[in-house]
């Protein structure tokens, strides 16, 4: 009845965009922009929200599909002019604290890990194991540096300085971005790019987030008891909704577990 009848008060609305699992991750419930995009860009558009809130709960992976979801949110926010609050659930470290930056204000839980401001690339090696079973790896390349860090070869320095120069590159890449967004909010008395994680409560005292605190009692206390939740959240496959899972996807879960890891989760 209320949308027939204009002169009656609105209720103030809130968009809810969740973002959680590994970034770029090719697991079932991986995030990635083309696959987030679409709600993104309805929770800003659709029902003149009074903010946007992302719900987060990463551990980080691509640094590309990390900047992509941050500059789509940061470009629909200044656009529409509405503001971004994120809530940290288990975990924003690394890419996920890259997509929580990418709000205007950042609340947590106290148990919550924040930070991991940090890059990181992993690999194996094997050439010792493929000698002593006579396997002989044969490369043939046109560029002198087209097969570097081959897991099948012995490790040369220049691959690796090669490897930490573009890991330096995109760590700069994502201080900048924290810096840009945090700006005076950041301790100056501590090196908060080493790729350390803190709990809640240490991180809002290093101005990495801005307080404790969850979401509908947040919502409800800025806007009112009555405020509108509504939630937006990518499309899942036919087959994903019946819980179908094919072995590569399985192999990939474990990777994405991983990250999680390493944060205790």
């Amino acid at each position: 009845m209320r949308k027939f009848l204009p002169f009656l008060p609105s209720r103030p609305t809130v968009s809810v965009v969740r973002l959680s699992g590994v970034i770029g991750g090719r697991a079932r419930g991986g995030l990635n922009d083309s696959g987030i995009g679409p709600a993104i860009d309805k929770a800003f558009r659709r029902g003149n929200p009074s903010a946007v809130v992302l719900e987060i709960s990463s551990p980080g992976g691509s640094p590309v599909q990390s900047s992509l979801i941050g500059a789509r949110i940061r470009g629909l926010a200044d656009e529409k002019n509405i503001p971004v609050i994120a809530f940290v659930e288990d975990v924003a470290a690394s890419g996920g604290y890259w997509l929580a930056a990418a709000a205007d204000e950042i609340y947590a839980d106290p148990n919550s890990v924040v930070g991991s401001i940090g890059v990181i690339a992993a690999s194996f090696g094997a050439s010792e194991l493929i000698n002593r079973h006579g396997i002989e790896r044969r490369v043939y390349t046109a560029g002198q540096s087209k097969s570097m860090m081959d897991p099948f070869r012995p490790e040369k320095a220049e691959d690796v300085d090669r490897l930490k120069s573009l890991l330096n590159d995109i760590h700069a890449n994502f201080i900048n971005h924290v810096k840009e967004r945090r700006g005076s909010k950041l301790a100056s008395d501590v090196d908060l790019f080493t790729g350390e994680v803190w709990l809640a409560e240490r991180a809002t005292d290093l101005g990495l987030i801005d307080g404790i605190g969850h979401l509908r009692p947040f919502m409800k206390d800025r806007f009112g008891d009555k405020v509108k939740i509504n939630r937006y959240g990518a499309k899942r496959g036919l087959l994903s909704r019946f819980g179908a899972q094919i072995v590569g996807d399985a192999v990939a879960s474990i990777e994405d577990r991983a990250l999680y890891a390493q944060f205790g989760l």
